[in-house]
């Protein structure tokens, strides 16, 4: 099995840290966010690890080389041309990928969620991705049916809807930015340049299977903005 971790987004809600630094870098407790994450899936034996990098690119491919991945065997994904969100940024990067079932993670994502039982869900479902959720609040949701299929999805601050089945009831989960795929689903991807996975998801829920994994046990803190950080270091030490 294989992981990829995002970490080549611009940052803008982490200034003034990534005026000249990557969020990719941002330090909790003595460790950068990247570094935990790449230890975070050491715990899961995952070891092959696919690294996007597009702002200060040079310090994360630095630092990654300074300490030998961490333990982890790391392939770069450059995207320094031009950055391609989520979706194309998987697209980029479908080369590097060797196994068959791949985990997706955001770099500014901490948690404990068990990923072998998510994993074990993922292959049970013989889904063609399954997407970490929680029931927390946010403005954005992925809609699920009763059976926690992937059905649409919504933003409850502009109003907009977007439905790829059409089912009723449907229930609103929040998106934890880490999500596992069938290496297959990369060849679906048909559009070139920037692509954001809300978009590939909902066009693949029309004709595909898209799993939900509700994980509000464990403990997660997306650090997305500076006052995050004070968070994340009260929970992971």
């Amino acid at each position: 099995m294989q992981a990829m971790i995002f970490s080549a987004g611009l940052g803008t809600r982490f200034k003034p840290w990534t005026d000249k630094h990557p969020k990719a870098l941002a330090i909790i407790n003595g460790k950068s966010l990247l570094q935990r994450n790449i230890e975070y899936l050491q715990q899961y034996g995952i070891t092959d690890i696919v690294v996007n990098v597009h702002h200060f690119a040079d310090q994360i491919m630095e630092a990654i080389e300074t300490h030998n991945g961490w333990g982890s065997h790391i392939r770069i994904s450059n995207e320094t041309g031009a950055l391609l969100e989520t979706g194309g940024g998987l697209k980029k990067a479908a080369p590097l990928f060797t196994a068959d079932t791949i985990l997706l993670i955001n770099v500014d994502i901490l948690t404990d969620l068990d990923l072998a039982a998510m994993i074990s869900f993922h292959q049970q479902q013989q889904a063609l991705a399954t997407l970490a959720v929680t029931d927390r609040k946010t403005s954005r949701y992925f809609l699920f049916d009763g059976h926690n299929t992937l059905c649409g999805w919504q933003n409850t601050k502009t109003g907009e809807e977007r439905i790829s089945r059409s089912v009723t009831p449907l229930f609103p989960k929040a998106f934890s930015g880490i999500h596992i795929i069938d290496k297959k689903l990369v060849s679906f991807i048909q559009h070139e340049g920037r692509l954001a996975i809300v978009d590939l998801y909902l066009e693949l829920a029309k004709t595909h299977t898209i799993k939900g994994y509700l994980h509000d046990y464990s403990r997660f803190v997306d650090v997305g903005k500076p006052e995050a950080v004070a968070i994340a270091e009260s929970m992971f030490v």
